[in-house]
C-alpha cells in the first residue's frame, strides 16, 4: 500500500488551496503568520515530501542536504532567491512558482508608490490626522508632477511591461533597461524605448525597479547610481530589497542627492523600527504587499498547489524554475 503523501505549509494561505492541497495530501500548516525558526522548518520537513514555502522561509544548499526525502519545493512567490536552485536541482528536486498571476497586482502598488512619494500622500494624510490642518494655501504640500514625466523601468519582464502600461495613461515617457532581447510593446513616437542604465538614470524623473535578485542584480543600484540620477528623481522598488544598497539609498536621501522613494520591499525584512528611512517624510515603505490583494493570493495559492500535484502525478511543475531537474522518486513507504 503506498504511504501517504505529506506536505508542509510554512504560512496559512487562501482556504480553498489548502482544501484542495488536503485532499491529496496530509499537510501539515505552521499556523501563524511569523515563519517557522529554521530547526523548526528542518523538523517539519524531515518527514515531508514537499514543502509549499514563502519569500521569508530560507531553503539553502544545506537545509536541501538534510532532507533526503523531499521531492518538491513550491514557493508561494515569483522570484526564488531564498532557494538554491543548483543544491535543489542536484538533488533532485523540482522547484516550483508563481509567476503570472501577481503581475497586474504588483504593478499597481509600484504605481501607487510612485504617486504616493511624488504627492506625498502619505505625509499629508499624517498632517491632518496630527492636526496641523489649519487652511488651504498655496506653500502646502507640494509635489511632483507624475503626468508627462519620464519613467525608466529596470528589468522588462511582465511587470515591468505592466508598470507601463500603466504609464501610457499619464502621457509619461517611458524608457527601459532589459538584459535580454526585448521588443517594444507598441511602436511610434511616444512608445517605450530601450537605452542603456547609464542613460535611464540620468534622464528619469522616477525610476522603477523590476529585476530578479540575483548576484549579478544585488546591490545595482548603489551610490554611483544614485549619484548618477536627478536631484528631483524618485526611485520606486517592488522586486527585492537587496537590489539597492540600503545604506546607499539613506546617505542619498539624507543629503538631498535624490527626492524621494517608494519601497515595497527592504534589505532587511521587516525594517528595523529605528532605521533612518523610516523618519524621513520623503519615504513611503510597505510591508512587502506587492502582491497582496485578495483575488491574486488566492491564485498564487492555487497555482502552487497546482506545482505540487504535478510533482506527485510525476510531472516537472506547470511553472518551474529549474525544468531541466531529474525528478527525486518519492518515498513509496
Amino acid at each position: 500500500m503506498e504511504r501517504e503523501r505529506r506536505i508542509f505549509v510554512t504560512r496559512p494561505i487562501a482556504q480553498p488551496a489548502l482544501r484542495r492541497l488536503a485532499q491529496a495530501a496530509r499537510v501539515e500548516l505552521w499556523d501563524d503568520d511569523l515563519p517557522p525558526a529554521h530547526d523548526e522548518l528542518l523538523r517539519a520537513l524531515a518527514r515531508a515530501d514537499a514543502v509549499l514555502s514563502t519569500v521569508s522561509d530560507r531553503l539553502d544548499a544545506g537545509t536541501i542536504a538534510a532532507l533526503p526525502h523531499l521531492v518538491a519545493i513550491s514557493n508561494l512567490a515569483v522570484g526564488v532567491d531564498n532557494i538554491d536552485l543548483e543544491a535543489a536541482t542536484r538533488a533532485g528536486i523540482a522547484v516550483g512558482h508563481t509567476p503570472g498571476v501577481l503581475t497586474e497586482t504588483t504593478a499597481d502598488l509600484a504605481f501607487a508608490l510612485m504617486m504616493a512619494v511624488a504627492r506625498r500622500v502619505v505625509e499629508a494624510d499624517q498632517f491632518v490626522k496630527a492636526g496641523k490642518w489649519r487652511t488651504w494655501t498655496p506653500r502646502l504640500m507640494l509635489g511632483r508632477d507624475v503626468w508627462g514625466a519620464t519613467l525608466g523601468i529596470i528589468g522588462w519582464g511582465a511587470i515591468g511591461q505592466a508598470v507601463a502600461r500603466r504609464a501610457a495613461g499619464f502621457g509619461m515617457r517611458v524608457l527601459y533597461v532589459s538584459r535580454k532581447t526585448a521588443e517594444e510593446i507598441a511602436t511610434g513616437p511616444s512608445a517605450p524605448q530601450r537605452v542603456d542604465l547609464a542613460r535611464l538614470l540620468a534622464e528619469s524623473d522616477f525610476i522603477s525597479l523590476h529585476v530578479p535578485l540575483t548576484e549579478a542584480t544585488r546591490h545595482m543600484i548603489g551610490a554611483p547610481e544614485l549619484a548618477a540620477m536627478k536631484q528631483t528623481a524618485i526611485i520606486v522598488n517592488t522586486a527585492r530589497g537587496s537590489v539597492i544598497d540600503h545604506a546607499a539609498l539613506t546617505a542619498a536621501l539624507q543629503k538631498g542627492r535624490i527626492a524621494g522613494a517608494g519601497l515595497d520591499v527592504t534589505e532587511t525584512e521587516p525594517i528595523s523600527h529605528d532605521d533612518v528611512l523610516l523618519k524621513l517624510p520623503c519615504v513611503v515603505i510597505t510591508p512587502h504587499i506587492g502582491s497582496a490583494s485578495v483575488a491574486t493570493r488566492l491564485r498564487m495559492a492555487e497555482l502552487a498547489v497546482d506545482n505540487l500535484l504535478d510533482v506527485f502525478a510525476g510531472r516537472i511543475p506547470r511553472c518551474c524554475a529549474n525544468p531541466n531537474v531529474k525528478l527525486r522518486s518519492l518515498q513509496t513507504s
